[in-house]
């Protein structure tokens, strides 16, 4: 059976649900658990079925066209008072009132999706952060993994102000699986100074999964997800938009988003156009040159929200250039073009990059679908994606490198009736890849590459206490072949191949309504990518010559969290502890302080190696909201790497943080302004002296960031303006994983961000 047949014999088995639905209408009323008064404009969604709805003036809403059985997660939220989500059975009840208590501390996204099944958080026992799209607009960042570096336990590897890679718990590159419209992104993820190719404007929030997730991502989820979820359709009937602009002083760097969506009778369609700019940016020792970028992304969404679930169909193309700094300085600390010549301020500042730069062009279509039928559902996900990533060194239209990485993913999952409090779910998935050299310079060989996998997850709930299980096979196998360059043969033909078999475990327990634990242990594993199996060269804005090993065997690690959380309407404290294994480690490092004469420098060698490593640590978090207008937030992370074998540290493991956040949010009298903020944050960050021998420490610095927004009305349209100022004192630093800090560049100084956020209805 050909794999496209593949693909049209489970769609057309999705499809036959269709056979099975029936409608129905589910109401409802949302009120103040006090006065019993309505709450209009509460926001009532079921993710599963990926529908939400707004209240009335009289606080009421109503569902059509949903299914006329099963159980699913509502969540309710509403401003000023606490998010409450509960299961419905859409087989017993079509009508209910919920009555929303105040509180202070508004929980931010309660109702989890990119678990094995969608839950509230306070029952699963995964460790999950959720930012919310509100967050994402207040906080002031070159791309969304800058974004959600507040989150415990989150950092990022930089390269410049344009490249961030997520690192969760110190893992990342191929252990941390980032997914977008429900399927991984895949864009060559091995590289330094390869970014995520996602459009940050098009998110609704941002599920951060600490820690291992094999069970049901597999592979290359040993740290970690970052679970990009694009915002629910609007209500039945409606057409919405919103405008996005913004501008930052430091590179200026502009911004500006349009979204336009709707929903006729289960119909639902959104478009969005999105355009950055920016040119070098500046430290305080000057400007980088080359360091400036642009990015254009387009996206549009299509589908059906009807009785039988839903299906999206969602195509992207998202382009973004990216220049190199990979320019010499003089005595003085200038930057120099190839001639000795001095760069100006006004070159500094020009919009147009200079050589090198990258060109990135990431084309995706993804299906996703949710059929209902009388005994479960069905979610699957079936995506194309093909990712070309130019280095352009010595000619503007001649690129020196090229891959061109296409990528056909499926995953499957059916979720069984709950039945006496059992939750099962079975589920595959898989890819086929292949990769193909474009360009003269080849890092790495031609490939290509399949891989599948099957679990099998149970959860059990009880009224306070819920314990999940599972296992998952995997199997993965890759296929380079031998390649000239220059006339000279490169790499060498080999077939590897890996599979494995993991299990995990879960457990929550209230003890109380403000008292509850989570815990987990398992074991997981991670096969080799194409880079660490057989680079060989310099890639452009990493400063060194990478060899791979074909030799390698897959990492399988072992691992374990506990966290405990207390919450009140005043007060949340939260503690995670998490200790993890991992057999046969990859990592590059130099040797013996080899080096090679290339491209006429002398570069250091760094070799694909492996030993044994254990990453263990701690993530806390105190929020505390004595009074309405105060909020107080903290955070601390710390990550401890070690290499077994050599009982020395683990390279590029991040710094411990501190962070600390008074935020003010005064009310206004006035019914035209609301939602003002006034914020002031300090970043510190601690010194980093657990280095391999090829590092550098990092010394202790402190960040100070300012910000300010409110919201309001123009002719009862809402106008949101914030202004935002990092490092405010224009610090001069470099973070231990910036892969500019060996080449002497500094990150980037003072910043003030000005951002205007409009959405607007065309009808309601």
């Amino acid at each position: 059976m050909t794999i496209k047949s593949v693909f049209i014999f489970f769609i057309a088995l999705s499809f036959s649900a269709l056979a099975y639905s029936k409608a129905l209408v589910f109401s409802g009323r949302v009120i103040d658990a006090a006065s019993k008064t309505p709450l209009p404009g509460a926001v009532v969604s079921i993710p599963d079925l990926r529908i939400s709805e707004i209240t009335n003036q009289n606080g009421e809403f109503a569902f059509r066209n949903v299914p006329t059985k099963g159980k699913f997660i509502i969540e309710i939220r509403y401003i000023g008072y606490k998010t409450i989500t509960q299961t419905i059975d859409l087989g017993i009840t079509t009508s209910l009132e919920f009555a929303l208590e105040p509180s202070v501390i508004e929980v931010h996204e309660v109702v989890v999706t990119g678990t094995a099944l969608s839950s509230d958080n306070r029952k699963n026992s995964t460790n999950v952060n959720s930012v919310s799209k509100n967050e994402l607009i207040n906080r002031p960042s070159s791309n969304l993994i800058d974004a959600l570096v507040k989150t415990a336990g989150i950092a990022q590897v930089t390269t410049g102000a344009a490249v961030s890679k997520p690192v969760i718990r110190g893992l990342s590159y191929n252990r941390v699986v980032t997914l977008v419209d429900g399927a991984k992104q895949e864009g060559q993820q091995w590289g330094d100074e390869h970014g995520i190719e996602v459009d940050q404007y098009n998110t609704g929030r941002v599920e951060v999964l600490r820690g291992a997730a094999s069970l049901l991502y597999g592979s290359d989820a040993l740290g970690g997800v970052i679970n990009i979820l694009d915002p629910l359709p609007p209500g039945q009937g409606q057409i919405k938009g919103e405008l996005l602009t913004n501008y930052a002083t430091n590179n200026g760097q502009t911004g500006n988003s349009l979204m336009l969506e709707g929903n006729q009778n289960g119909f639902v369609w959104r478009a969005r156009g999105s355009y950055k700019n920016a040119f070098a940016y500046n430290t305080p020792e000057g400007r980088i040159a080359n360091s400036g970028y642009n990015e254009t992304n387009l996206s549009g969404q299509v589908g059906l929200n009807k009785s039988w679930g839903y299906t999206h169909l969602t195509v992207s193309s998202f382009r973004n250039t990216i220049g190199l700094p990979d320019f010499e300085r003089n005595a003085d600390g200038q930057f120099e073009n190839e001639d000795g010549t001095v760069f100006t301020s006004s070159q500094l500042k020009n919009r147009r990059l200079l050589l090198p730069f990258q060109n990135i062009r990431h084309y995706k279509v993804a299906l996703s679908s949710n059929f209902i039928f009388d005994k479960g559902h069905l979610h699957s996900t079936f995506a194309y994606q093909d990712n070309q990533r130019r280095e352009l060194e010595e000619s503007r239209s001649e690129p020196s490198l090229f891959f061109d990485l296409k990528t056909y993913s499926y995953d499957l999952n059916y979720y069984f009736s709950d039945k006496n409090g059992w939750e099962p779910v079975i589920g595959f998935s898989g890819s086929f890849q292949d990769n193909v050299n474009k360009a003269d310079e080849k890092l790495i060989p031609d490939y290509n590459a399949a891989d599948f996998g099957a679990f099998v997850y149970l959860k059990k709930n009880w009224a306070n206490t819920t314990l999940n299980f599972g296992t998952r096979f995997d199997y993965r196998s890759i296929s380079a072949n031998q390649m000239e360059e220059s006339g000279n043969p490169k790499f060498s033909n080999f077939t590897n191949a890996f599979s494995n078999l993991s299990g995990a475990i879960g457990f929550t327990h209230e003890f109380t309504d403000q008292f509850s634990i989570k815990a987990n242990a398992g074991t997981a594993f991670r096969s080799p990518n194409i880079a660490e199996l057989s680079s060989e060269g310099i890639h452009e804005g990493t400063f060194r010559y990478e060899i791979g090993n074909v030799t390698l065997k897959p990492e399988r690690s072992y691992y374990g969290d506990i966290a405990l959380e207390y919450d009140t309407n005043k007060l949340h404290v939260g503690l995670s502890l998490f200790n993890n294994y991992i057999d046969h480690y990859i990592y590059y490092r130099q040797l013996n302080a080899e080096t090679i004469l290339a491209e006429g420098e002398n570069l250091p060698v760094f070799r694909y190696v492996q030993n044994n490593a254990n990453l263990y640590g701690v993530e806390a978090s105190l929020t505390f909201h004595p009074v309405e207008l105060i909020h107080f937030d903290n955070s601390f992370s710390y990550t401890h790497g070690q290499n077994r074998a050599t009982n020395t540290a683990l390279p590029f493991i991040p710094a411990a943080r501190l962070r600390n956040e008074l935020r003010l949010e005064p009310k206004f009298s006035s019914k035209h302004v609301n939602h003002s903020f006034f914020s002031i944050e300090l970043d510190n960050v601690f010194r980093q002296n657990r280095i391999d021998i090829f590092e550098t420490a990092n010394s202790a610095y402190t960040l100070v960031a300012i910000g300010a927004g409110v919201e309001f009305k123009i002719s009862r349209q809402p106008v949101r303006i914030t202004i935002s100022a990092n490092n405010v004192f224009d610090k001069a630093y470099t973070d231990h994983l910036s892969r500019l800090k060996y080449e002497g560049i500094l990150n980037q100084g003072r910043n003030i961000s000005f951002g205007l956020y409009m959405p607007f209805a065309i009808k309601k």
